[in-house]
Order: C-alpha cells, then structure tokens, then sequence
C-alpha cells in the first residue's frame, strides 16, 4: 500500500507562497494552495497599472495556469477565516481542510494606524483591483474637470500620495510625467498647469530607508518634475475633500492616494504572543512561528531574528523569495533526514524609479543613478516577470511610451457604464 504523502496547506499565491510551491518537492508532498483571488500580481508594478502605463493582466499571473502542469499542486479560491491548531485544520468560506503542515504567507495589506477616516476616504494600492480602482477615479477626475465649476476643480486639481517610500515615489513621478506630457494634449480646452501633484511624507526624506544618494536624487528628480514633496509632515486626518496636516496646512482634495505604511494580513486561532511589529510572527531561522512544531511563516508575515537583523528583516519581495526556496529545500532535507540549512539574508540592494531616465539604484557595492539606474531598473522587474508573453508585452509599452512620451490604456472601465449612449 501506498504511503500517503504528507500534506502542505500554503495560504497566499505571492512572492513567497509561489516560490515556495515552485521548489517543493511535489513526489513527497502534496500541495493545496488557498488564496482570495485567483492570480498572482505583481506588487512592484501596481502603480503602472494605477498610471495607465500597463494593463492588469500585465502583471497579473492566473494560479491555475502556473501550476497546470504540477499534478499534486491543488488550489482553492477561498477567504480563510481561521486555523484550529488543536485539529491541524484550516477554516474558509468554502469549508475546512486539514494539514500536516501549515505554510503563511498572506503578506501585507494598507496601514491606516487606526483611522477609519484615511481608510474610508483614500485610496489603498496592494492589489490589482485598487490599482484599477485609482486608474479608472484619476481619470474620471480628469474628465469632470472639464465641466465642472473653478469651485470644485479646486479638489480635483490636487493628487495627494501620502508615503514617500518606493511606491509613493513612482506614483508621483509618473502623475508628474502625464501632467507634462499627456494631458495638455488630451485636454487642450484645459489649464493643467494648475494640476499639482503632492507627496507627503513623515520622516525627514523620500526613501527614507535607501541610502543618502537615493534621499537626495529621489526629492531632486521629483521636484525637477514638478512634483511639490512635504517631508517631515503628517495626515492628521482627512474627510474625503479636504486634508488636515499636522502644520495646520489643509489641502483640497478628492483624490488621495495612501502609500504611508503596512501591516499584516492575520489569520486567528494563534497564540497572540508569537505576534510583535505590525502583527509579524516571530519565526526561527527556519521560519517556524514561535511555540509550533508545524506552522511557518514567510516573507512579509515573518520576523525573524538574526545577528545581522536582530530587528527583522526588511518587508521586500527579495526576503520573500528566498526565505521560500530555503524552506522548500529544507522541506526536503527533513524528509531525507539531512539538516536543515538556517535562513541568511544575502541583501542585493533597492530601487526606485521617479521617471524617464530617472532611477536610482542602490546595490551592496554602492549606490547608482540616472540613466543606467533607470535600464538597471527595468530589467530586473522584467526578469521578475513570470511569463515570456507577458514580458514581451511590458517591453513594449515601455517601448512605446519611450518614444511617444503617450500610453493608449487610458481607459475607464466601471459597472456604472451606460448600456447606450
């Protein structure tokens, strides 16, 4: 008789679920994948997505057909509700399933610190649908400006991005980008130059976490766009048209992209304590959560303690993706009675890009900008890419937009479309 494999339950299709599924050993396991939606994305391309540079299924990959030809792969679309450790099972809307072992990795969702205001009023951007959600609402904006009174253009004549990290950032530099070369020519009856683009942000600097390079490039190519940038200063709250700062400067808005912090997807039925930061769990070297001998966590979910990141590691797709293959190798060794190999963080570096040949990269021998940053850039995230179809269909966007300074996605798609015109 046939011995039955052990089964790994992974909750969550991004950088480490998939990564982890890929370098299993699939003849000794056997895999169900459960996630809300039935594709992986592409997070560091949302806010292509969100500027019409790049269509969602761009960076949008369907589970079912990375893993179509992996037999004991099986997925499910479902909203996990709870796990019950006592009886190795998962709880869903769809119904329980039991495991033997347990793989989180949820990742991460919009921090609003609490204030249901931000939350209800701003726009998040940690899926696919919000960046959809922030296309088709810019450019809508864009169309109503066009009708409406000098009294209400004043709220749509601002897009506020709150957070200067990477995603802040290339928001604001492509808005910057479309103010300069898109819209007068969409627009001619309309003065755009009124259009301001504002970035707020709370530390001392944009990218904050980069290197002293990437602080200072980063504030002057967003202000060589045009972009106005607000460092040292905080939202204090916001009602849907008009922004409180901690300076006591309000600003009219509609329109308010919140990129200012994250925190943990969680899933209850664990022990509150494994919980530290932003509802990380603590793990070991091997990403085992504190207190369980068969529950993991990966990537962003995961905090982990070592000699070099006696706070953690950094909440970037490069920690996910090798934290997973290690636990999938390690997965292995288990089986094959070998030890098990601890996790190091080997750091390659971050980047950002703020516009059209204005990139900066920071790498563990130093620190670049510029042009070649900005090629660096691009083709790293398109060796990130899944698919050689979809690949080849960034290429050429970017491609195209290079030389036309235009995109020709600037399509607003709502289930509010008149039937007839």
């Amino acid at each position: 008789m046939e011995n039955k494999k052990p089964k790994i339950i992974v909750i969550g299709g991004g950088f480490a679920g998939l990564q982890f599924i890929q370098n299993i050993d699939e003849d000794l396991f056997e895999i169900l994948l459960i996630d809300k939606v039935n594709h992986h994305q592409f997070q560091p391309l949302y806010y292509q997505v969100a500027t019409s540079q790049l269509e969602p299924s761009n960076i949008s990959f369907p589970l079912r057909k990375i893993f179509q030809n992996r037999k004991n792969i099986h997925i499910r679309m479902a909203e996990v509700d709870s796990v019950n450790v006592a009886e190795k099972k998962i709880l869903t809307n769809i119904g329980e399933f039991s495991y033997d072992y347990l793989i989180l990795a949820m990742g991460c969702k919009t921090n609003y610190f609490g204030n249901k205001d931000l939350e209800k009023y701003t726009f998040g951007l940690k899926t696919t649908y919000d960046a959809i959600n922030i296309r088709n609402t810019i450019l809508q904006s864009f169309e109503d400006v066009v009708s409406m009174t000098e009294e209400e253009k004043a709220y749509l004549f601002n897009i506020v991005i709150v957070g200067a990290g990477p995603t802040g950032v290339e928001l604001a530099g492509a808005y910057a980008e479309i103010k300069r070369n898109i819209l007068p020519k969409d627009f001619p009856d309309v003065d755009f130059q009124k259009l301001k683009i504002i970035l707020i942000e709370g530390s001392m600097h944009t990218l904050n976490n980069m290197s002293e390079l990437a602080k200072t490039s980063s504030e002057n190519y967003l202000k060589e766009l045009g972009v106005i940038v607000k460092t040292n200063t905080i939202v204090k709250n916001y009602d849907g048209r008009t922004i409180i700062l901690n300076t006591g400067e309000t600003i009219k808005c509609k329109n308010v992209i919140w990129a200012a912090g994250i925190t943990c997807n969680t899933i209850s039925g664990l022990d509150l304590t494994t919980r530290v930061q932003n509802g990380r769990l603590k793990v070991d070297r091997y990403n085992l959560v504190e207190g369980y001998l068969d529950i993991y966590a990966l990537g962003d979910l995961a905090w982990m303690a070592t000699p070099k990141y006696p706070n953690g590691h950094p909440q970037v797709a490069n920690v996910a993706i090798n934290q997973a293959k290690n636990l999938a190798k390690n997965f292995r060794r288990q089986i094959q009675k070998r030890d098990l190999k601890p996790y190091e963080y080997k750091n390659l570096g971050a980047m950002a890009t703020v516009g059209k040949h204005k990139a900066i990269v920071d790498l563990p021998f130093g620190s670049i900008k510029g042009y070649f940053a900005w090629f660096v850039w691009m083709l790293l995230h398109l060796m990130l890419i899944l698919s050689v179809k979809n690949k080849l269909f960034i290429f050429i966007n970017w491609a195209i937009t290079y030389f036309t300074k235009d995109t020709s996605l600037r399509l607003i798609l709502t289930k509010n479309q008149h039937k007839n015109v």
